[in-house]
């Protein structure tokens, strides 16, 4: 049976393209980019509460990364580092060499270094931490929101929440959506490039990943303001093509997690140049709510201006 060490040189070590030293050491050693401040994250996923321990490993090794690349381009940064601690089972050597697989996938999509972690006996547990940059002062973070600002979000949430909702047998998706909605649950798009382009235009964001309304809530906390929610505006033409149930729809929509798309806000201002990077990007940016002052209120309102509030709430672990 393969050695801890043994499994860390055969599977996790490859050349790094901006590391001064990577793994086989104590720690690794980096030189931020003059100008720069250093963006860190930590996801964990755990079997049995993030995925099915029987799940494809190459599409779990991608999505183990791609979470938390998510966060730094929440942020508004380019992702540069990460570190990987595994705990495993037992040392399938096929499972790793997938699961590797799909990791470096994703690292090599975004130019991310692999520069250390650990590995031990247990329950299927992945944790990386991820580190990015930015320059000094440019970090979009949830506390900018401000009364009058327009409330944006990019993709189509709520197909991950399908996915699963299909995985269990709770429901069935059309055929011609259902590959796609996998690939949203398995394999999400981080919006790096969005991210980037949203520097100075972004008063605050943060990535889906408990859902739309429970991701909302954290900027209505930490900017301390209100939001109202369009009904008309809310992009669900798509998941009512692939399940016509409008319940079940707009549940995973505004409370389905793992879409990671970007939630952020914006001056009414700004309108134009994000629709131009919408256009650039090839990627539909949906203009969804305003901001107001009704601070910790969150409702929605109709075409003929009826609102009804609703709770600020996703997936909680604890919950």
């Amino acid at each position: 049976m393969p050695s801890e060490f043994d499994l860390i040189s055969r599977h996790f070590s490859r050349a790094t393209g901006h590391t001064d030293l990577a793994g086989g050491d104590d720690g690794a050693l980096l030189t931020a980019s003059a100008g720069m401040q250093l963006v860190v994250s930590t996801d964990m996923l755990v079997a049995g509460t993030h995925f099915f321990s029987d799940c494809d490993p190459e599409s779990l090794g991608w999505k183990t990364l791609a979470v938390n690349v998510s966060d730094i381009a929440a942020m508004g940064a380019t992702p540069r580092w990460a570190t990987l601690a595994l705990s495993l089972p037992v040392a399938d050597e096929a499972w790793l060499t997938a699961f590797a697989r799909g990791f470096y996938d994703c690292a090599t999509t975004f130019d991310i270094d692999l520069i250390g972690g650990d590995t031990t006996r247990g329950p299927l547990n992945l944790c990386p931490t991820i580190f990015g940059e930015v320059p000094s002062g440019c970090a979009v973070t949830r506390d900018g929101a401000r009364p009058g600002h327009d409330l944006w979000i990019s993709g189509q949430p709520g197909r991950a929440a399908l996915a699963l909702a299909a995985l269990r047998g709770e429901l069935e998706l059309g055929p011609a959506y259902r590959d796609e909605f996998m690939l949203a649950l398995h394999r999400p798009q981080p919006r790096v490039a969005l991210g980037k382009a949203l520097r100075g235009l972004a008063s605050a964001m943060l990535d889906v990943s408990d859902g739309v309304l429970g991701d909302l809530g954290h900027i209505i906390e930490r900017s301390q303001v209100g939001c109202v929610l369009d009904t008309d505006s809310i992009p669900i033409a798509a998941l009512t093509a692939a399940c016509p149930d409008p319940q079940r729809t707009m549940q995973a929509l505004l409370h389905g997690g793992d879409d990671y798309e970007l939630l952020f806000t914006a001056a009414a201002a700004h309108r134009e140049q994000i629709l131009a990077i919408s256009h650039t990007l090839a990627l539909p940016l949906h203009r969804i709510g305003r901001i107001d002052d009704q601070r910790g209120h969150l409702r929605t309102q109709a075409a003929n201006g009826t609102e009804k509030p609703l709770p600020a709430c996703g997936f909680d672990h604890f919950n």
